[in-house]
């Protein structure tokens, strides 16, 4: 990433640990999949914890440091969502404009929390935004002393949209219907402007977009950065399943770490591939929840089978059953072939074509919501 942004004329300097470090972390024990809800695995996920919470600390010092050194000259400090609180420590201190980015509604609002009426999610996200303060403000309290700030007993969420932060939503409006009525007080401060995707070109499009076309419209089946126990008897399983089907199956490793090669005739594997070239070719695409592949298949306008493995992930598997453009199941690090099949069949049926092909007209183009971004961020910081 270092590289892809000086690729296009930015200095640029590594942000905290690899985030390969914390998915490596996670790998052996799935918190959201088997240790998360088995009781005799309590040790196990005690551990996850324990490395999680040390590894959380490790993070917040060593970004805070690059964050410290590199606010001193800045315009506007536009940051993710995670750690946001920490970046909105060191944008006040350093006496500049404060933006983050929100790949969910993470303030509270009555959409997120589907399963619960409007009144009783904007109480549980409230709730939880406290109980994660208080979980989290010796960290915070230590670093505001460090910076100099006065104390603040604020909810860090709440601190962050008083002090009149940018808080740009990267999602669609049309995956949380009534979120812009919703939060119209802040309109201006909370900007839906569409999922951020980069859309670049990979060495392999053309060879991939040939095999696509040469015959019937494939399953792609994409995991993202999801730890498969057995890749091997992952891609075995997909294979099985497609000829059950008959249906060809595309698949796109990512860091899954499947094999490119030794594989059935009607089966593709890609490391990576450019999903707003590839996806609309497809029939259907199974993937791990992530923000850019859902909103990549949403804009394509083909049925989904979310297989989740995080409260995020989760979420955004709701999104996809509410608007009945696929399925939504949880994944515990390998699939189920009599559930998979089932699945499949169900969003292969002609009603949820028609139903994604409908959605996908009320999406944002990419470059519609990339130039979005940039106007808010640019106006922002001229309110410096």
């Amino acid at each position: 990433m270092v590289g892809f942004a000086e690729s296009v004329g930015f200095i640029a300097v590594p942000y905290g640990p690899d985030s390969q470090t914390a998915l490596a972390m996670n790998s052996g024990a799935n918190l959201y999949g088997e240790s998360g809800h088995r009781a005799w695995q309590l040790r196990s996920a005690v551990r996850v914890w324990r490395e999680d919470w040390e590894f959380n600390e490790r993070c917040r010092r060593e970004l805070g440091s690059v964050l410290l050194s590199m606010a001193e000259e800045a315009d506007l400090l536009f940051h993710g969502q995670v750690f946001e609180d920490l970046a909105d420590n060191i944008a006040e201190s350093s006496g500049i404009p404060f933006a983050t980015l929100h790949y969910i509604p993470l303030r509270p609002n009555g959409q997120f929390l589907w399963f619960l009426p409007a009144p009783a999610s904007r109480v549980a996200m409230t709730a939880f935004w406290w109980l994660t303060s208080r979980v989290a403000g010796n960290a915070e309290k230590r670093e505001r002393r460090q910076l100099g700030l006065p104390k603040d007993r604020r909810v860090a969420t709440r601190r962050i949209t008083e002090r009149g932060s940018l808080e740009i939503q990267a999602y669609d409006d049309v995956c949380f219907p009534g979120l812009a009525d919703e939060w119209v007080r802040w309109k201006d401060q909370r900007p839906i402007v569409g999922t951020l995707t980069l859309e670049q070109a990979t060495p392999v499009d053309d060879e991939v977009e040939s095999w696509v076309t040469a015959g019937t419209p494939p399953i792609c089946f994409t995991f993202g950065s999801m730890a498969l126990k057995s890749p091997a008897d992952t891609i075995a399983l997909i294979s099985a399943v497609c000829a059950q089907l008959g249906e060809r199956a595309l698949v796109c490793s990512g860091s899954s770490g499947f094999s490119n090669g030794g594989h059935a005739e009607h089966v593709k594997v890609v490391e990576a591939m450019n999903f707003a070239r590839i996806f609309p070719g497809c029939c259907a695409i199974v993937h791990h929840g992530g923000a850019g592949t859902m909103a990549a298949a949403l804009r394509a306008g083909i049925p989904h089978l979310v297989l989740w493995s995080a409260p995020d992930r989760r979420m955004r598997g709701a999104v996809i059953a509410r608007l009945k453009v696929g399925l939504s199941r949880r994944f515990s690090g390998g699939l189920e072939r009599k559930a998979l099949v089932a699945d499949l069949r169900q969003i292969l049926n002609p009603e949820y074509s028609a139903r994604a092909r409908a959605i996908a007209s009320q999406m944002r183009k990419p470059a519609e919501s990339a130039a979005a971004a940039a106007d808010c961020l640019e106006k922002f910081a001229g309110l410096r």
